[in-house]
């Protein structure tokens, strides 16, 4: 098996160089196709400038300032209601380098200190906060802002005990947190656990009914019928692992072994969400029957999108199958959803079933002009919902998606050119090398750092026992300015032109 050879040097002007080299086959594949999945999506930056103006109402009200007891049932602003919104706002910065969203996210995270409600806890609601606690970290690795939430997933780590997750709701609230600590530390111990913590409502529970690709919320719901005798799966619940398992995804490397598994979930969940999409681009409250408090609801909606469109975007879904459901879905948020002046309706409260919505109000009918308990984790669903969007209509793809590599002559040009590619890296930027084979799926991924980048070199496709595919391809990511093209995200800023998970 043939690989990308070369060692990162420094150059005379003192910038780190990384040799970046790639076979002619390659560079004919990505410059041939040029086409793009958003064709029929509106343009990447009219999706843009609606996600800012729904943020922008959210951050510019002085309500949604980071407090210690101003959010419904007096609880502070760490809690998983505005985590979930900071993952959305996270991601829609990766897309449009807003500094007031991720400038409203660093105050958030400050002001906590970093903290969740207790390094304790084993609930998954109050572990959410690390999720964005840790992508803020990559952006700027100051220890405080890590410390806390790696400390109580240690502690969860050390125990035997793997009966923690209950609802499904707690997927998404945790489960992403050990897949990013894993790749963080380089440290496949923080996928073994979080894969027993997923097991145990998966199978041990039986919340997920592999006859139907959906989740039941909890045990109680497995008997529960609606007023018409049908299965309550309730749209938010499973919004929450298919964005999980997604997020998840999108950290995780191929040689994990249950990424199958992942994977195999998240296609069989779009082919039941698909079928069960409502005319006008969103989903019910209830997924298995239209008149259980039917109507248009706006968090699983976003979610559904947000996984939905990674799907296309990392490969793992096909174009042809899902961008109309996607469309219709983006369309009924950009339009309906979301008013003129920003503000988010139909947005279901907090709660486990349909009709629910938030302090024991049950049997409320989905409407725009919905009153929330919490307005925050909506925003943070179609935040999510949009940085995939856009990405889709702008054409961010690469090697992964070998059916649409829209990738700009001069890009594709400059990065697998035959000369170095300089990069500046501030002191003490992370530095990781990622390998692909040809169909972009990743083969390896690995942290190093400048004192010790002789080892590079050693790390190639077939110490890995990568045999299915003939070529790998080196990539380089950094956290700090980019190369002129290419978006940083909280992961960094990449050297050639595919998101690394």
């Amino acid at each position: 098996m043939n690989s990308m050879r070369g060692k990162t040097k420094m150059a005379t002007d003192g910038r780190w160089v990384a040799p970046v080299r790639i076979i002619f086959l390659v560079l004919c594949l990505l410059i041939a196709s040029t086409g793009t999945y958003g064709q029929t999506l509106p343009s990447k930056a009219r999706i843009l400038e609606k996600m800012k103006l729904a943020n922008d109402y959210f951050i510019n009200d002085r309500n949604h300032d980071p407090c210690t007891n101003c959010l419904a049932g007096i609880l502070p602003s760490n809690i998983w209601t505005r985590a979930v919104y900071y993952e959305g706002a996270l991601a829609y910065f990766a897309v449009s380098k807003d500094s007031a969203a991720l400038a409203h996210a660093v105050k958030w995270g400050t002001f906590h200190s970093w903290n969740i409600s207790s390094i304790t806890t084993t609930n998954a609601d109050d572990q959410c906060a690390g999720q964005s606690y840790i992508d803020l970290y990559r952006l700027d690795e100051k220890p405080e802002r890590i410390a806390n939430i790696k400390a109580c997933i240690d502690r969860m780590m050390n125990n035997s005990s793997n009966n923690f997750w209950t609802w499904i709701d707690a997927i998404q609230m945790a489960m992403p947190i050990f897949a990013k600590l894993g790749v963080q530390y380089d440290d496949t111990k923080y996928f073994d656990k979080m894969y027993r913590l997923f097991n145990y409502p998966k199978t041990t529970l039986g919340l997920y009914n592999q006859k139907d690709s959906l989740w039941w919320r909890d045990e109680t719901f497995k008997s529960a019928k609606s007023p018409s005798g049908k299965n309550i799966y309730w749209s938010r619940g499973n919004g929450w692992v298919f964005a999980a398992l997604v997020r998840v995804l999108d950290e995780l490397p191929s040689t994990d072994s249950h990424r199958e598994e992942y994977e195999t979930i998240v296609k069989e969940m779009a082919g039941a969400l698909k079928e069960v999409q409502r005319s006008d681009g969103f989903w019910n409250e209830n997924l298995a029957d239209p008149d259980h408090f039917g109507g248009p609801e706006v968090t699983g909606t976003g979610l559904f999108t947000f996984g939905m469109a990674w799907g296309i975007n990392n490969g793992l879904l096909s174009a042809a199958d899902y961008l109309p459901t996607i469309e219709k879905a983006w369309g009924a948020i950009a339009d309906s959803a979301i008013f003129s002046n920003g503000k988010l309706g139909y947005v279901q409260g907090t709660g486990d079933s349909p009709g629910a919505n938030g302090h024991g109000r049950t049997n409320v009918t989905p409407s725009r002009n919905i009153v929330p308990d919490f307005d925050d984790y909506g925003l943070g669903c179609v935040l999510l919902a949009g940085s995939e969007v856009a990405k889709l209509a702008g054409g961010q793809t690469g090697l992964s998606r070998t059916r649409n590599p829209s990738i700009s002559r001069p890009a594709v040009h400059k990065v697998f050119g035959n000369r170095p590619v300089a990069v500046d890296l501030p002191h003490g930027t992370p530095i990781f090398l990622t390998l692909f084979d040809l169909t972009g799926k990743v083969v390896a991924r690995k942290r190093v750092h400048r004192g010790a980048l002789d080892h590079i070199h050693r790390l190639n496709c077939s110490e890995k026992a990568y045999v299915a595919k003939t070529v790998c391809q080196r990539e380089w990511e950094a956290g700090a300015n980019p190369v002129s093209g290419y978006d940083p995200t909280p992961q960094g800023a990449y050297v050639t032109p595919r998101r690394v998970p």
